[in-house]
């Protein structure tokens, strides 16, 4: 892995992070004193974004199996948030020990190895079907159906949509040998980006809610300014990608789109659990899967365009 372009990129992430704390300093210098929501929430995602520059760019300088690491275990703490807050029963301990201590790993070790056809059905195809079995043999048919699929969809968000992102170290692009770090680098900015362009744009200019009865704090105007400032900015970061700068665009559209519907259907089941955050893991933003509901619906789709199109 090449690392001299994904630490400059960085870098320049790490002075527009400082401008970034800084206005927000001034701002909190010149606001009324007591709590401000809105700039204590900006405040939590720009202290949110140091850490997780700070972590990547550790990971990256420790080459790509660290990468793997790294999100294995982001897996592991979104899938223990996804499991804590769905109800389960004894008889799927099993099915449960499975998940974390057989699927999980052996996914990230395929990703790594890049066997692509095991790794895109050892979830959604053996998985699905060896889990229910797991739970079955125990005979306990009380909210079955419900428990299992349960299970299943938190392996399918927390593992196999986030493994994606470091498989994406795998990809062989004529043209791009040694580069692919920077396709992480692009994803998580444009996709992270966007959810802070989304919440800055809403606060200014939302009017119109999205969808009320899930989130309310996602409005139209924060979702259309957000959506096209995250687009801009992908067409901008072109030449860190294998794309033209009119497909770095195209890309940044599609994940961010697919990000935000993403975050509403995390926020549907939040509200079906009747909780607001994920867990406490992330200090003013829940849980590891309050920062990477975005993150998870757009890795595979970021994914599997780059391989189909980008590819030999």
């Amino acid at each position: 892995m090449n690392t001299k372009e994904v630490m400059v990129t960085l870098s320049v992430l790490v002075g527009v992070l400082t401008v970034a704390s800084l206005v927000s300093f001034v701002l909190r210098g010149r606001a009324k004193p007591g709590p401000n929501a809105v700039l204590d929430n900006l405040n939590a995602r720009i202290n949110a974004w140091w850490v997780m520059i700070l972590v990547l760019a550790a990971a990256f300088l420790a080459g790509q199996l660290a990468v793997t690491l790294l999100f294995a275990f982001v897996s592991f703490a979104a899938l223990r948030e996804f499991i804590t807050l769905t109800p389960t029963h004894r008889a799927d301990h099993i099915a449960l020990f499975i998940s974390f201590f057989v699927v999980l790993p052996m996914q990230y070790w395929l990703a790594s190895m890049d066997w692509f056809g095991f790794f895109a059905v050892l979830i959604p195809v053996y998985s699905f079907l060896i889990l229910p079995i797991a739970s079955v043999v125990f005979g306990d048919p009380k909210n079955f159906l419900a428990r299992t699929a349960e299970t299943q969809w938190g392996l399918m968000i927390s593992v196999y949509c986030i493994s994606h992102v470091p498989a994406l170290l795998t990809l062989y692009i004529p043209g791009y040998a040694g580069r692919n770090a920077l396709l992480v680098v692009f994803l998580l900015i444009v996709v992270q980006s966007s959810d802070v362009l989304q919440y800055i744009w809403g606060k200014l200019f939302g009017r119109h809610l999205v969808a009320p009865e899930l989130s309310p704090s996602k409005t139209v105007e924060g979702l259309i300014g957000g959506v096209l400032s995250a687009t801009i900015l992908g067409a901008c970061l072109w030449p860190i990608t294998p794309f033209h700068w009119w497909q770095a665009g195209g890309m940044a559209f599609v994940v961010t789109m697919m990000g935000f519907l993403g975050g509403l259907v995390m926020s549907a089941i939040k509200r079906d659990r009747g909780v607001k955050d994920w867990g406490q893991l992330i200090e003013g933003h829940g849980g590891m899967l309050d920062r990477l509901d975005s993150v998870a619906f757009s890795a595979p789709i970021f994914f599997h365009l780059t391989r189909y199109f980008f590819t030999p």
